[in-house]
């Protein structure tokens, strides 16, 4: 049982609602489809919070090994940091759950396409191992892109168009533009949680030569991009809910924009570091609760 609540500790529970808020986007813009398939969307969530648990077990043992996770760093300690886990130990859960992740992705894939659809298929296991590769060199090995400020790009990507634009194209095999916009947005959105993320750890990642973005361009100009994402995003949000709904759920989806702008100020006038943790939590439910309310609104049509 002490096991299991290690293992439960290092899944780190708390950034899983934002690994699936883009797969509920995905799902919620093709859900009046006649041929919508719970199941689909099911194991769709299913896929992307294994994705994210090796992500946050491959980030502790990348960390740990590397020393950055030190007593310097603000946020929560992790189990290679404690002694909870040893690499080795920590390394095995990795590759098992890669291995299990990919079976349950190449499930959905066959489910979603059969064998008809032979392309489709080779392309959705081929973003599988690519989703795979990506959350374990984040911070794994000599290249980890994450020390080389390339983690923001990647969780665009990942979070952002293969999550959304990826659970859509499962469902209908298609792409709008409505899709897209909500996709770049649900992007701008997650890669603010990274950015706010770097924000609180700026100090210790420039000491320990971890080059995130926010290292790279200094802790103002940090800010500046904060802005662009949150508003931005609110912008691209604005286009995608705007028209596209009945009016009578057409307002569902904006009262997520109250906690994000209320985000957006708090982050803007906020001068100590170690005060913008607890932001990171909130902004990640406030996408989660956005994505919730999108689902909402395209169900109740």
């Amino acid at each position: 049982m002490a096991s299991l609540k290690i293992w439960i500790k290092a899944a780190r529970l708390r950034t899983l609602p934002l690994s699936i808020a883009g797969i509920i986007v995905g799902n919620a813009l093709a859900l009046q489809a006649p041929n919508f398939s719970y199941p689909i969307f099911l194991l769709s969530i299913l896929t992307a919070i294994c994705f994210q648990i090796i992500s946050n077990f491959a980030n502790d043992y990348g960390d740990g090994i590397k020393g950055t996770d030190n007593d310097d760093r603000i946020g929560p300690k992790r189990v290679l940091q404690q002694g909870l886990l040893t690499p080795a130990r920590l390394k095995q859960g990795i590759l098992i759950l890669s291995v299990i992740s990919l079976i349950i992705a190449i499930g959905l894939i066959l489910l979603a396409f059969g064998f008809a659809l032979f392309w489709y298929v080779l392309l959705f296991i081929a973003l599988a191992i690519a989703a795979v590769a990506a959350a374990i060199k984040y911070t794994v090995g000599e290249n980890a892109y994450g020390y080389r400020g390339m983690g923001d790009l990647f969780v665009f990507v990942f979070f952002g168009g293969v999550s959304v634009l990826g659970s859509f194209f499962l469902q209908l095999k298609t792409i709008t533009t409505e899709a897209f916009l909500f996709a770049v947005a649900i992007g701008l959105l997650s890669v603010a949680v990274l950015n706010l993320n770097n924000m609180r750890d700026y100090k210790n990642d420039k000491a320990v030569g971890k080059n995130t973005l926010v290292v790279l361009m200094g802790a103002r100009l940090a800010k500046y991009y904060h802005a662009f994402l949150i508003l931005f995003s609110l912008f691209l949000l604005s286009f995608s809910i705007g028209g596209n709904l009945p009016l009578r759920v057409d307002f569902i989806p904006y009262l997520a924009f109250i906690p994000l702008v209320i985000h957006f100020l708090k982050v803007m006038f906020e001068k100590v570091p170690e005060q913008l943790d607890p932001e990171l939590k909130r902004l990640a439910l406030s996408v989660f609760f956005l994505s919730l309310l999108v689902f909402t609104a395209h169900f109740m049509v």
